[in-house]
């Protein structure tokens, strides 16, 4: 029996590669997305397959091609398609907030997770799973991160309807909204003084890790996640 098929829209560094090895660690072939130069995540971990492919989320047919190249590669439609593929930007109170930063936030926070969840609704197997990584930050409110917040506040929005939209077809759509984590996304621009605010939002005083979020995705991805559908988990520490 052939293993399951899981692409990772995003899945070259951070989030996103700890998804790849914990979804291949699972027993998934994996196929996930970079931008510009393939990071080096390997092509096996055990009898799971792994390879990468270069697409821009915010081109359409590029996450079309994505999804048919993979189907030509692997053989199958994906079983499981995680929107993990995202940016930030300098936080900055909205009094004063640079509006090239927002567009980039709403290109590719809001518009490239719409073409991937779009295509996704489309070639994901029956029976299969959508996942798509949002913030803790949509709930806990936070100065000067009101834009990018709102950017995956939308992506939750899209996420509640995709679930009673796919239902008939028994796939499983969720989203995963983790608190802070030790990425190169989270420490960019971030003095130690900060960082350590962050971690201090948690009861546990400490940020989260790539691997921690990996297998809460890895989990939803699973059988084990049956009757978990149209939810937003929080692995965020008790920050909310």
């Amino acid at each position: 029996m052939s293993n399951k098929l899981a692409l990772v829209f995003g899945g070259s560094r951070g989030i996103g590669a700890a998804c790849v090895q914990t979804l291949a660690a699972n027993g998934f072939d994996v196929a996930y997305t970079y931008v510009t130069s393939a990071p080096q995540l390997g092509e096996k971990i055990g009898a799971s397959r792994i390879q990468g492919y270069a697409t821009d989320i915010c081109v359409p047919e590029q996450v079309t091609k994505a999804f048919a190249d993979v189907a030509r590669d692997f053989g199958r439609a994906p079983d499981c398609v995680v929107a993990n593929a995202g940016i930030n930007v300098p936080p900055g109170p909205m009094a004063t907030f640079n509006s090239d930063d927002f567009r980039k936030l709403v290109e590719v926070n809001i518009v490239g997770a719409f073409n991937i969840l779009r295509e996704a609704a489309q070639s994901v197997a029956d029976g299969g799973s959508i996942i798509a990584l949002t913030t803790s930050l949509v709930r806990h409110a936070a100065p000067g991160l009101g834009p990018y917040s709102a950017t995956k506040a939308a992506v939750e929005c899209m996420v509640r309807s995709m679930a009673k939209e796919l239902a008939p077809r028994k796939v499983r759509v969720n989203a995963v909204a983790p608190g802070p984590v030790d990425t190169d996304l989270f420490r960019a621009g971030k003095t130690e003084e900060v960082k350590q605010r962050s971690a201090a939002m948690s009861p546990f005083n400490r940020i989260g890790t790539p691997n921690e979020i990996a297998e809460v995705v890895s989990f939803l991805a699973s059988e084990k996640a049956s009757w978990v559908h149209g939810q937003v988990i929080q692995p965020n520490g008790g920050l909310v």
